[in-house]
């Protein structure tokens, strides 16, 4: 079975690459690097996020998947 993630470890993550957040804006929090804004799963979103969700998340952030 694949990995999942929670929203606190992916928010960490982005913080060691250089991101601020996350920041409340519309229905989606988002973490910010300059101009670039990345959504991020809702905090009320208690259960696990799957590789594909993390995936489209990294892919939008610009940054290389590593596997």
């Amino acid at each position: 079975m694949p990995r999942t993630f929670s929203r606190d470890e992916i928010v960490r993550k982005f913080r060691t690459l250089g991101f601020d957040g996350p920041v409340s804006g519309g229905k989606h929090p988002f973490m910010v690097r300059g101009a670039l804004k990345v959504r991020i799963p809702n905090p009320h979103h208690h259960g696990q996020i799957s590789p594909s969700l993390l995936r489209e998340i990294v892919r939008q952030a610009g940054i290389a998947w590593e596997t």
